[in-house]
């Protein structure tokens, strides 16, 4: 592919819900499915299609990390869905007769604006044949979106203990992506943007001896991924390891970083192979490039911000629907102004310019300072565009179409980007996060070291059975033993700690791990008594159908995913 213009725009969004079918409705459970599939995720969609049909290219890469995909495609999902949207439906009906009732008639007006809007999106549904990861695997595969895999259940894989079972996240990551949209995705998204390289390591509890673990590169590339996303405070402490050129690679000093400016190193503008044994990378590392980021991110000066737009914390009623807008950054819930559609075009439309000209500048500048052309990433939660930012999917539009003649900008998959502008340099890079402060502190401190402590043990407790239980000759046993490996894969998401760290939903939070781990438990005594010859208890029996009952993911689940090193 050749390269035109002053360099690429890779808009990156990460999709991701931990696994909430059949735990719980609202405020925590299902709902954020629903929620997240019609404010978010049927947009995005019909953003792109809308595209497509008027020419112009959207090209989204977009992270649907594996347990978000096993939801989408749950029975409970698909029988569900349609009548969450129905019932939202009859929500803005009576919503409306009581808007009139009380001769508040531009309320009413929206209130029947939101009916149609909820049954326009069922009717998207059902033209989708109620297959939201097979609609956007057909968009990958006609070259318009690019699709990221992920770990299976978003495990924060610098705190996992062993690497069999850092491995088994990542293979049954790329499996799960692979048997729902019909494809190996060639990028992933790292959980919580969370890096570690290869090297020297010490749990921080239950264990206090120094191990060596593979880097997360490797544990990607082992299973065909060929690049991620990191922060870019990854990028400025990197060094450097070595060059690419026609002869293929050069090794070079730790210091060359340091003095030579003709390669771009540690530039968030350039990608960058990544290696941590001092060789030849294995894949690639992107960066989130921050100042295009905080366009929307930042409290000060990001879009969603705009006082015209629709206020997502007041609701009318519980769960109910917003009919209210921003108004201001300091107005409170009760004083907010009431929503105003017509005014939200002007404002797309102008932020849009102002987004694409910072890219455009940013760009420009580095061209005319290096000589180099740039790849401008930017990163972002898939959920903040519709579902905080209800605007968010129709101002990605306004972008791409601000883009779709620019001599300048060209909006580019990761993938597309990469074959424009491959990696010319290794580094190695240190650990760290895109969470606060960058390390890990948000999953690993104080309040949370119970958690790890838990964890730890399970992992061992797995990682024993695995290896002296007969479940190679014995189908009873893997059974039992393939349950467990399902709850110790969702006991590992990053969901629990994070949502209990940031009092988003502290007591869904210890609740569902506690509940993974009673679960683990339970299935794990059953595959050992069942290794002794013995038939399952009562409670055995039980234990067996509420892990089947309640977590119906991963059923293709292959206990050899934990084989290796």
């Amino acid at each position: 592919m050749a390269s035109r213009g002053q360099g690429s725009l890779c808009i990156v969004l990460h999709g991701h819900l931990p696994w909430v079918v059949n735990h719980g409705w609202w405020p925590h459970g299902e709902f954020w499915l629903h929620e997240a599939a019609a404010e978010t995720y049927l947009p995005l969609w019909r953003v792109v299609t809308a595209c497509v049909a008027e020419g112009i290219r959207a090209p989204l890469t977009l992270g649907l990390t594996p347990v978000l995909l096993e939801q989408l495609r749950s029975d409970a999902f698909v029988r569900g869905f349609p009548r969450w949207l129905e019932e939202r439906e009859t929500r803005a009906r009576a919503d409306q007769a009581e808007f009139v009732g009380r001769e508040e008639l531009h309320l009413a007006w929206l209130a029947t604006r939101w009916e149609e809007h909820f049954r326009a999106l069922r009717l998207d549904f059902e033209r989708l044949n109620r297959d939201l990861p097979r609609a956007f695997a057909t968009l990958a595969q006609a070259g318009h979106i690019e699709l990221l895999s992920s770990n299976a259940t978003h495990g924060f894989m610098p705190l996992i203990l062993h690497d069999r079972n850092a491995r088994a996240q990542v293979r049954a990551g790329m499996a799960t992506s692979e048997r729902v949209l019909g494809f190996r995705p060639r990028g992933v998204w790292l959980p919580e943007c969370a890096y570690r390289p290869a090297g020297p390591w010490t749990p921080p509890v239950v264990h206090g001896d120094s191990r060596w673990r593979a880097g997360v590169e490797t544990l990607f590339a082992q299973e065909g991924a060929e690049f991620f996303v990191v922060d870019a405070h990854l990028f400025a402490s990197a060094r450097s390891e070595g060059v690419l050129g026609p002869a293929g690679f050069t090794k070079v000093g730790w210091d060359q970083v340091l003095w030579d400016r003709t390669r771009g190193w540690r530039s968030v503008l350039e990608p960058h192979g990544v290696s941590t044994d001092g060789g030849p990378a294995r894949l690639s590392a992107l960066a989130r490039h921050p100042e295009v980021s905080e366009q929307v991110w930042s409290k000060e000066v990001g879009y969603p911000g705009d006082p015209r737009y629709l206020e997502f914390h007041k609701k009318h009623g519980n769960d109910g629907l917003r009919y209210w807008r921003v108004t201001g950054p300091s107005v409170e819930l009760g004083a907010k102004s009431v929503y105003y559609p017509g005014d939200v075009s002007a404002a797309l439309a102008t932020q849009a310019r102002h987004f694409t000209a910072v890219v455009r500048s940013i760009l420009q500048r580095y061209q005319a300072e290096s000589g180099r052309t740039g790849m401008v990433v930017a990163p972002f939660d898939a959920e903040l565009f519709g579902h905080w930012w209800f605007e968010g999917p129709q101002f990605l539009k306004e972008v791409f179409k601000e883009l779709a003649n620019d001599p300048d900008v060209v909006p580019r998959t990761a993938s597309e980007a990469l074959a424009t502008h491959p990696a010319d340099k290794v580094v190695t890079m240190t650990e760290g996060s895109w969470g606060a402060g960058g390390d890990f502190r948000v999953w690993l401190n104080p309040e949370l070291e119970w958690m790890w402590a838990a964890e730890y043990r399970a992992e061992d407790r797995f990682v024993g059975l695995w290896h002296t239980l007969p479940w190679r000759t014995d189908p009873a046993v893997a059974d039992a033993l393939k349950l467990a490996g399902r709850e110790l894969l969702l006991l590992q998401a990053s969901d629990w700690p994070f949502v209990i760290q940031t009092k988003g939903a502290v007591d869904y939070g210890y609740r569902r791990f506690c509940e993974h781990l009673a679960r683990f438990d339970r299935v794990c005594t059953v595959a050992e008594s069942r290794a002794r010859g013995e038939a399952d208890s009562e409670l055995g029996r039980h234990a067996m159908a509420d892990v089947q009952l309640h977590d119906g993911c991963f059923a293709d689940l292959d206990l050899a995913w934990w084989d290796g090193p």
